[in-house]
């Protein structure tokens, strides 16, 4: 028990071993690509991960599910040709009946590389049985040309299962599974002759595949060395004892030349070797794991460096754990060369009582195991492969991991807290003052690409620019230096946007403080341009400063001014805009410096007036101050004059108007409609003659009881009938009466 808690901390010792590194991580701007750059997507197509670039023909070959696309590399929504690769149903309903899901048994294709001018070597999955053609590019068509051949080996059976594979010389390099299962990885040289990898945990334990970089290493070398295939991948660590499973990342190589052993090692590596790539970063527990390498070779092949991307263990491309940390770390190829050619071994100790992988330090066989050919060893008439005595190639298929860790050029360019990095490229630009810098763009899980640049070993995120929706992480970056275009894939789309947009660059202080080594601020056009399109004859007119950061050169802000006006008791709040991620924001009333109290508040960059008062009217000044080595420099100024406005001008006042002259109106409808109507049924009424007009005579005038004269005769009769009847009735009524 002691033993295995003093290896513990011994384990824990070596993969946190490095310092402290700061995490300058914050993105000076974070941006949408909106007008910057251009999206393609097919309806009913997905997976669009496999691209290649052909800029002889201008165009971008892009593989997704069961498609293969040519898009203009100018502008990738102009599709110029389309193929179509789909499986076919008998197909399907076989992956499906050997357990696997209707997603799975589509043709993904993962496997596109360039051959000739216009032919390329195109493999997919093709429902779980990987299959291989020959494509051309010609006349503005694509053609699959129906030479299918087995793709096991080349291609992975699981759509979704990382691989890696690089096209030289005529032949193929591939890192993938070999079976439908997928336990049975292999790193294989093919399309004449076969050469790979032994099936033992020694040389592979559970990989996870990430990516084959060619290196012409036999180029100018006085060694007479061979050109190097370099394999980059994670894999469960055999050389710690851990309670529980654990990953490391590796890089492994190979010689381009190996032809395989005679009677050891036939049709199989005999320079395969492989080592620890350690990123150190010392705020995790356990060691990072690469997801992603980019081979950068600004001059001859001494000079390459591999720029990897690493995340936490466990950390999947859709997981955006933002408390993880992911980094970025850089390798000389030297430093990898001189631990695979001068290193020592590791070897399997194995008895009855402790079986663990320790330091070998007893003799080599001669030749080096694992070495190349090279002018040594012609000397002794070895001149291929073939001819390595069987000690050399017994100890190398026993031994292929390396005892030393490469370690990075130095501690790790950039660490950073939030959604993981999953790819990456390298592009090298020119100053104004002639020096280069390395500009990294990064990609992430929540769908975004970073833009870094390391000045002295002070890293510098320009911008972080928002290509696809969160959920749809950046699955593959590929660069196009000629045309200073950067092109992205994910599950759901392809995007294009340029390497640099100075013209978003809106103020002198604001293009220089961005420090990005593309662009620089004309003092005589008022702008920010390309260095690039800069005459030597105007430098002197141009500001830029890469290191430094200094825009002490660059005019004084304006202020944009705002007339705002409030009423007693209202809130009022103010907006502000910082100007960038790294500024700050102040705020001063009528000159006067401004904190968070029961009269103001700040929040959000904002100014919050609960309850404005007569008092409060004045000039507020939002000032955006950004900070860059050691100076503070205004980048946006904004002043609100507070005005009071007029009571019966207030829009509660002239709301209640509004609704008191609504209500009067309507009443004034409720009246006139009715009366309207009325008159409308009085005259209709008197044109049918319903109502008559009544004419009085004389003698009606006269007797207040008169007869209307309309009455018929006979009503008249009979109504002077009843009178003189009354009369006899009462004779002395008639008596009295006269």
């Amino acid at each position: 028990m002691l033993f295995f808690l003093v290896l513990s901390f011994w384990v824990s010792a070596v993969l946190t071993s490095g310092q402290v590194w700061p995490l300058n991580s914050t993105p000076r701007k974070t941006v949408t690509l909106s007008n910057r750059g251009h999206v393609f997507q097919e309806e009913g197509v997905w997976n669009y991960t496999t691209m290649l670039l052909m800029e002889d023909e201008g165009v971008l070959i892009l593989g997704a599910r069961e498609a293969i696309f040519a898009l203009d590399l100018n502008n990738i929504t102009h599709k110029k040709a389309m193929v179509k690769w789909a499986v076919t149903s008998e197909m399907q309903r076989t992956c499906i009946f050997k357990g696997k899901t209707q997603t799975d048994c589509h043709n993904y294709i993962r496997i596109l590389h360039k051959m000739s001018n216009d032919t390329m070597f195109v493999c997919g999955t093709n429902a779980f049985n990987p299959t291989c053609d020959i494509m051309s590019y010609k006349d503005g068509k694509l053609t699959l040309e129906g030479k299918q051949q087995d793709g096991k080996g080349k291609c992975p059976f699981d759509p979704f299962l990382r691989c890696a594979s690089e096209f030289v010389d005529g032949k193929l390099y591939s890192a993938t599974y070999n079976n439908f299962l997928g336990f049975e990885p292999i790193v294989m040289r093919s399309l004449n002759g076969t050469i790979r990898t032994e099936y033992k945990t020694s040389w592979l334990n559970e990989p996870n595949f990430i990516g084959i970089k060619h290196v012409a290493e036999g180029d100018d070398n006085p060694e007479g060395d061979d050109d190097k295939i370099y394999l980059f991948f994670n894999e469960r660590a055999v050389e710690y004892d851990a309670y529980s499973k654990m990953e490391v990342s590796r890089v492994a190589r190979v010689c381009k030349g190996d032809v395989g052993g005679q009677r050891t090692l036939p049709n199989k590596w005999t320079s395969f070797l492989k080592t620890h790539l350690d990123c150190p970063v010392l705020q995790t527990r356990l060691p990072l794991l690469i997801q992603d390498v980019f081979l950068f070779c600004p001059d001859t092949w001494k000079t390459c460096m591999f720029y990897g991307v690493f995340t936490p263990q466990g950390c999947e491309l859709t997981k955006k754990d933002m408390s993880e940390y992911s980094a970025v770390c850089a390798y000389r190829i030297q430093d990898i060369r001189e631990v695979f050619s001068e290193g020592k071994f590791k070897t399997l100790h194995d008895d009855t009582s402790l079986r663990k992988w320790v330091t070998y330090y007893g003799p080599l066989p001669d030749p080096r195991p694992g070495a190349c050919i090279n002018s040594k060893t012609r000397e002794k008439g070895i001149s291929k492969s073939l001819d390595l005595p069987d000690k050399t190639l017994m100890f190398v298929q026993n031994n292929p991991l390396m005892d030393q860790a490469v370690k990075p050029s130095e501690q790790p360019l950039l660490v950073k807290k939030g959604a993981a990095f999953t790819c990456i490229v390298v592009a090298s630009t020119t100053a104004l003052d002639g020096s280069s810098h390395q500009v990294m763009f990064i990609g992430t899980a929540s769908g975004s690409v970073l833009k870094a640049v390391n000045y002295d070993g002070k890293m510098v995120i320009i911008e972080e620019v928002q290509l696809f929706k969160q959920s749809d992480p950046v699955k593959i970056l590929l660069l196009s230096v000629s045309l200073g275009q950067l092109y992205a894939g994910s599950e759901e789309a392809t995007v294009q946007m340029p390497l640099s947009t100075c013209d978003h660059y809106a103020s002198c202080m604001d293009c220089v403080l961005a420090r990005d080594p593309y662009c620089g601020w004309d003092l005589s056009a008022e702008r920010c341009i390309a260095i690039k399109n800069i005459h030597p004859d105007t430098h002197s007119e141009v500001v830029q400063s890469l290191r430094d950061g200094n825009a002490a050169r660059c005019p004084a802000v304006k202020s944009t001014r705002i007339i705002k006006t409030f009423y007693p008791g209202n809130e009022v709040r103010l907006l502000c805009q910082p100007g960038s991620n790294l500024a700050r924001v102040q705020w001063s009333v009528n000159n006067h410096t401004i904190q968070n109290s029961n009269k103001y508040h700040i929040h959000h960059n904002n100014l919050l007036i609960l309850n404005a008062l007569d008092r409060y009217a004045g000039f507020y000044t939002c000032t955006s101050v950004e900070s860059s080595n050691g100076k503070d420099y205004v980048i946006q100024t904004a002043t609100y004059e507070l005005r009071l406005g007029n009571f019966m001008e207030h829009p509660s006042v002239q709301l209640q108007v509004q609704k008191l002259q609504n209500t009067l109106l309507a009443l004034k409808i409720l009246v006139i409609i009715p009366t309207l109507i009325l008159l409308v049924l009085v005259v209709w009424n008197f044109y049918k003659g319903h109502f008559a007009v009544q004419r009085k005579s004389k003698k009606s005038e006269e007797s207040p009881q008169s007869v209307s004269v309309c009455q018929e005769p006979l009503q008249i009769e009979s109504s002077r009938k009843i009178t003189i009847n009354r009369i006899a009735e009462y004779p002395d009524m008639t008596n009295e009466h006269n």
